[in-house]
C-alpha cells in the first residue's frame, strides 16, 4: 500500500475522465474523482447527447412533408418546444444518474466539488478545502465556450451552454460561426421552425473539411435559412422586439437569440498548473506526450484540455489509453491521424481520412471517385436534396486515404466504412465488396472510374 490516499485523482468527471476512472479501478487502483458541475460532461450534460436529440426533433418537419409523395395526408403538425425540453433534460439526467452508478460500482470515490493541483501529487477540494495526496493526478476538464472576438454588447449573445436552457423557441435566431457547433444548431434552430440567420466570417462553412463537401453544405444551407457569409458581427444592443445585430457591411437584424459559436478554450483556468511548472501552449492547453504525460512525470491530461482532437470519442481512447499504460501494465497512446467524425448538419456529413487538398499534399498523386446523385426517396418525395460521396486513392498504393458522405445517415455510413479505412483498405477490396441494393451506400463500391485524377504539381 503506498503513503497517498488514493493511487489515482481525476480533476473532470467528463467522457474522458470516467473512463479513465473506472479503467483504473478496474486494474485495482484506489480511484478519486472530482467534478464541480454534473458527472457526464459536456458531451453528455449540454453537448453531443442533448444536441442529437434537438437534431432528431428538427428533420421530423421534413419527414412530414415528405411524407405526402408517398400517399400520407398529415395534418400540419405542431412543435411544442416544452415537451422536447423537458424529455430531453429527463434523458440527460437519467444518463447522468447511469455515469454516477458506473463510477460508484467500479469502486471510485467522487467527490462533487471543484478540485486544484497544490503540487505534483496533491489536489485541494476547494468546496470543503481538504487536501488529497495521489500517486497520479489526471487532468480531464475539457472545454468552454467564448464569445470571441469581443464586441460590443457581446453579453447579450448566449453559448451553446445556455442554449439548452432556453425556455421557448426564439422566433427570430442569429447564429455566429462556421464550425461543427454553429453549422448543427442553425440547423436545428432553422427545422423546428425559427427564422434563421447563420454569420461566418469565411467564405466557407466547416474549415478544414474536403473543399467540395463545403459547397455542398453550403448551397444546402442556403436554401434552408439565411447565409451569409464573408460578414462579421460588430456589435449587439437591446431593440424594441429584440437584440439588433450590427454586421460590418453596415446592415443589421432585430432578432431574439444571438447564439455564438466560434471556439472553445480548455478549462484551465486556476487549476494551480502554474504551481507545479506546467506551461500551456499557444492556445492555452495543457502540452501532452503520445501517452498523455505532461512536463511533471506524476500529471497526465487527455480530452479537450489538451486540444489535440476535441472529440468525445477521442477523450474516451485517450482516457483508457492512459488507464492501460500506468495502471494495467500494456502500454497504449492513441493514434489521432485517422479519426472518423461526423457532423449533424442537415443534410448530414460522415468524414474519415484526409480531404482532397491534404491527400494530394501528402501523397502527390491521387485518384478521385466521385458519385453526387438524387437520393430515391426525394424521387417521390418532392425534395430537391443531393447525395455526395467521395473516395480517394492513392493510386500507387491502392489504398483508400480518404471518404466522405454528405446526406441522410453519412454518420452512421461513415462509422462502417471508417472501420474498412483504419484497417488499410484498398480501392479495389471496395470494388470487390457486393453492393446492398437499393442504397445510397452502395455508391462507394460500385464507383469504377476516377472523376479526376491529380498528380503532382509539374508532372504528367
Amino acid at each position: 500500500m503506498s503513503d497517498f490516499d488514493c493511487d489515482l485523482f481525476v480533476i473532470g468527471g467528463g467522457s474522458g475522465g470516467v473512463r479513465a476512472a473506472r479503467i483504473a479501478a478496474g486494474y485495482g487502483a484506489r480511484v478519486r474523482l472530482a467534478e464541480e458541475y454534473r458527472v457526464g460532461g459536456t458531451c453528455v450534460i449540454r453537448g453531443c447527447v442533448p444536441k442529437k436529440l434537438m437534431v432528431y426533433a428538427g428533420r421530423f418537419a421534413d419527414e412530414f412533408e415528405d411524407a405526402a409523395g408517398f400517399g400520407w395526408s398529415v395534418e400540419k403538425p405542431r412543435f411544442d418546444w416544452s415537451v422536447l425540453k423537458q424529455r430531453r433534460d429527463a434523458e440527460v439526467t437519467r444518463l447522468e444518474g447511469i455515469y454516477d452508478a458506473n463510477l460508484i460500482r467500479a469502486g471510485v470515490e467522487i467527490h462533487p466539488e471543484r478540485a486544484v493541483i497544490e503540487d505534483p501529487h496533491t489536489v485541494r477540494l476547494v468546496g470543503s478545502d481538504r487536501r488529497v495526496t495521489a500517486g497520479h493526478i489526471l487532468v480531464a476538464v475539457g472545454a468552454h465556450p467564448v464569445k470571441e472576438p469581443a464586441i460590443p454588447g457581446g453579453e447579450l449573445g448566449i453559448t451553446s451552454n445556455e442554449v439548452f436552457e432556453l425556455e421557448s423557441l426564439p422566433e427570430r435566431i442569429l447564429v455566429v460561426g462556421g464550425g461543427y457547433i454553429a453549422v448543427e444548431f442553425a440547423g436545428v434552430f432553422a427545422a423546428l421552425g425559427s427564422r434563421t440567420t447563420l454569420l461566418h466570417r469565411g467564405a466557407k462553412l466547416l474549415r478544414g473539411f474536403d473543399e467540395e463537401v463545403r459547397d455542398a453544405l453550403g448551397e444546402a444551407y442556403a436554401q434552408r435559412m439565411d447565409l451569409r457569409l464573408g460578414r462579421t458581427l460588430q456589435r449587439l444592443e437591446r431593440a424594441e422586439g429584440g437584440i439588433r445585430a450590427t454586421l460590418d457591411d453596415g446592415t443589421s437584424l432585430v432578432v431574439d437569440q444571438v447564439l455564438v459559436a466560434t471556439g472553445r478554450r480548455p478549462n484551465v483556468a486556476g487549476l494551480g498548473l502554474e504551481r507545479v511548472g506546467i506551461d500551456l501552449d499557444a492556445a492555452g492547453a495543457i502540452p501532452v506526450d503520445a501517452w498523455s504525460q505532461t512536463r511533471v512525470p506524476s500529471i497526465y491530461a487527455v480530452g479537450d484540455v489538451t486540444n489535440r482532437a476535441n472529440l468525445t470519442p477521442i477523450a474516451i481512447r485517450e482516457g483508457h489509453a492512459f488507464a492501460d499504460t500506468v495502471f494495467g501494465a500494456k502500454p497504449s497512446c492513441v493514434d489521432h491521424r485517422l479519426i472518423p467524425t461526423a457532423v449533424f448538419s442537415t443534410p448530414e456529413i460522415g468524414v474519415v481520412g484526409h480531404n482532397e487538398d491534404t491527400a494530394r499534399a501528402c501523397y502527390g498523386a491521387i485518384d478521385v471517385y466521385r458519385a453526387a446523385f438524387r437520393p430515391m426517396k426525394a424521387t417521390l418525395s418532392g425534395r430537391q436534396e443531393r447525395v455526395l460521396m467521395k473516395v480517394l486513392v492513392e493510386p500507387e498504393s491502392d489504398r483508400v486515404v480518404g471518404v466522405h458522405v454528405v446526406g441522410h445517415d453519412a454518420g452512421e455510413i461513415i462509422q462502417a466504412v471508417g472501420i474498412a479505412v483504419t484497417m488499410g483498405a484498398t480501392k479495389a477490396d471496395f470494388d470487390r465488396t457486393v453492393a446492398v441494393h437499393p442504397t445510397a451506400s452502395e455508391e462507394l463500391v460500385t464507383m469504377r472510374v476516377p472523376a479526376v485524377t491529380k498528380r503532382p504539381v509539374g508532372v504528367g
